[in-house]
Order: structure tokens, then sequence, then C-alpha cells
């Protein structure tokens, strides 16, 4: 199989494992377009995401596997063992020659590198590190790198991954032991999963010149979990790990597997949970705040601030002109960067109409229902139920 083969397989398997805000909505379904001058590698750009970094910055960010050859069985994976597909690999020189092509034709600036568990994690991560040292230190690609950490990866591994790479990640796939054996019989929890992350920690505190940080991914809906289990453990790494942040994919069946008959997870649910999160990293909730169903699971219906705030109608309204930091960000329609510009600019003058708030980048039509400004209530006031 010739490079440009396997370049279209090994990136077509990587389309799953989510790295950008717009694999949220629907895994591989938005890709990076490339400058007038790259438009001729159609085929690599379809595997191009546009990423954005936390600075802001916006690159185009090739995904790949290094292998789709795997030892593990996982119930609902398209590259498990006993699947019968076309399989390949790429030594560390051959997929480090190849990124280096695409950087130089102005095709790729970013790279995000995982795989397939094949013969022995221990290997396999051993060849993903080889691939990101000879970017770094052969052909001085300096750009971002997201490393994947293999479950059940050696430390030392794991130490040097930090070292060499923007951002490394583990996917948890459940939210606790139990749910973890509903997809796979290989994968520890504790052992390969939760250490992993808490060793990537461990390491980057260690090290003051590691700038790494930590990320980690849930399938939603194929092993009976509730959004509250899965928010719960979010919130517990969040603290413990201190994760950047966390990515939800919404389980899809493949053929063949052992779960093609579930159906799929609704992508609203993936979206609720999305919220949430941002919710408990910050907006200062907790898990305690949010509004489940008997079943532990967060509405379809209703985004999960405005679920609280009806829920609380007691805590408004709320003086826009008076209230603290932690107040503000419980109004719907405001979000930390709004609160800030109200808290810096309600110094110099009042907020007296909802055109002031929408000059500060609130929602009004949202923020309406639950607010006071200047002692009085918004004109455009909304039903609070």
């Amino acid at each position: 199989m010739d490079r440009q083969e396997k370049v279209k397989l090994l990136a077509r398997a990587a389309q799953f494992d989510l790295c950008t805000p717009h694999d949220q909505a629907a895994p591989g379904s938005l890709r990076y377009q490339p400058p007038e001058t790259s438009r001729r590698c159609t085929d690599v750009a379809r595997w191009l995401y546009p990423a954005a970094l936390p600075n802001g910055k916006h690159l185009a960010l090739l995904k790949i596997l290094q292998t789709n050859k795997c030892d593990n069985n996982c119930y609902y994976c398209g590259m498990r063992r006993a699947r019968n597909v076309q399989r390949c690999d790429f030594s560390p020189e051959e997929l480090a020659l190849v990124f280096d092509q695409l950087v130089h034709r102005g095709v790729a600036e970013g790279l995000f590198l995982s795989s397939a568990v094949w013969d022995s994690a221990a290997r396999a991560q051993e060849r993903m590190i080889a691939t990101v040292e000879l970017l770094r230190f052969k052909y001085r690609f300096a750009g971002y790198i997201h490393l994947k950490l293999l479950p059940g990866c050696e430390p030392s591994a794991i130490e040097r991954a930090v070292q060499i790479a923007n951002r490394v990640s583990v996917n948890l796939e459940a939210p606790n032991a139990n749910r973890l054996t509903r997809l796979s019989a290989d994968k520890r929890f504790e052992l390969d999963l939760l250490q992993t992350l808490h060793w990537a920690r461990r390491f980057l505190d260690q090290d003051a010149g590691a700038l790494a940080d930590i990320t980690t991914q849930f399938v939603v809906g194929a092993a009976g979990e509730s959004d509250r289990e899965i928010l719960t453990t979010t919130d517990r790494l969040n603290r413990s790990v201190g994760l950047t942040r966390t990515y939800f994919s919404a389980f899809r069946p493949v053929l063949d597997t052992p779960l093609d008959s579930l159906p799929a997870t609704p992508l609203q649910r993936q979206n609720r949970l999305y919220q949430s999160d941002y919710l408990l990293r910050r907006y200062g909730f907790t898990v305690n705040d949010l509004c489940f169903d008997a079943d532990d699971n967060l509405s379809r219906d209703t985004d999960p601030k405005l679920a609280w705030a009806r829920a609380h109608t007691t805590f408004f309204p709320v003086e826009i002109n008076q209230a603290a930091r932690e107040t503000l960000l419980r109004v719907p329609g405001i979000g930390p960067r709004s609160t800030a510009r109200i808290l810096s600019l309600r110094r110099q003058r009042a907020f007296r109409n909802l055109r002031d708030l929408r000059s500060v980048g609130a929602v009004p039509t949202r923020a309406a229902p639950f607010i006071l400004l200047n002692g009085r209530r918004p004109p455009e006031q909304l039903a609070l139920c």
C-alpha cells in the first residue's frame, strides 16, 4: 500500500477521536478549507480539521493513526480485533516524513496522533513517541501536537509525551469501571485509564518546562450510563487532574460489532453534556446544582442553565448593577466574558436597558425574565416558565 492510501485509511480511522470544537456537532462533519495553493491536495485536505487553540489561534490539524492494527476487541469499535477491515501502519520515520512534507506544502499546521494498541500498549506508544521526536528534533517542527496516551502505557512514555507534546489525552470512554465492562473486556478502568491520566498530571507538575495540557473523551450512550455518572466523573477529574476540557462523543453503531443493534445516541444529549461541563468548569456550578430527571439524565429540551433558573425562581430577579460575579453567572444569557464587562463598566455608569446588556455581549432576550436594571424589570419581560 502506498503512502497516500495509508494516509487516507488511517486518517479516516481517526475521525472519531475528538479534538476540536467542531467535532462536537458530528464527528468528521466539518473540515478545514485549505488555501488555494494547496487545493490540489484534496485527498489529504479531507482529513484536516479547523482546530481552535487555547490562545484563540486556528490551525489546520491532521488527525491520523499510527496504525489501525489492534489487539483489543472493544465492543463498539470499528477497529476491533475480530472485525474484518483493511489494516496498515506507518513506521515513525514514514509518518514523520509524510507530515513534514504536508507542513512544507502549506497543507497541515498541526498534528493529532493516535493509534490502535498493536503488539502491546508499550510498543505502540513507543512508536508514537518516536514519530513526535523525529518531528521535533529532526524536522524541527515547533507547532502544535496532540498526542494520545494509550491505555496501560509505561510511565516513562507518559513522562516523555508531556515533554514533547502540546496536549496529551486518554479516552476514558465510560464514567466508571462497571460501565466500561459493557464497552470493553480488554481495558481496566482504574489501572489502564485513570492511572494514566494521573501520571500525566504528576509529570506535568514535576517538570516546570513541560507545557502540555490534558483532555479526555467519553463514548456517550453505549454503556447505559446516565448523564449524572458522566458529569460526576468529569467534575472529579477537573479538580484532581486539571482537565483542559472533556469531549463527549455520541455513540454511533458500527456494523459487524457486538453493539451494532443499539440505537445511535441523539446529538442533543451530547450537546447538553458540553453545556453542563462548561457550567461546572467556568460558571461555578456543581453536579448537584444541575437538574436531572428520575433517570439522572439532563433535559433534552432545555439547556441546563435555563433549567436551573426555572427551578430556582426565588433566586431571581437579579439586579445587574449590584449583583456579585457568582450571582451574575447564574443568569441565563450572561457568561463569564459579559460578566467581567458588566463588573468593569458598572463602576462608570448604571445599566439601564437591554441595549446596555447587549453591548457587553450578553443575550438580552434570555436574561430579561431574570433581572432588574436599575431597580426595574426590562420591558421585554418574558414568562419564567
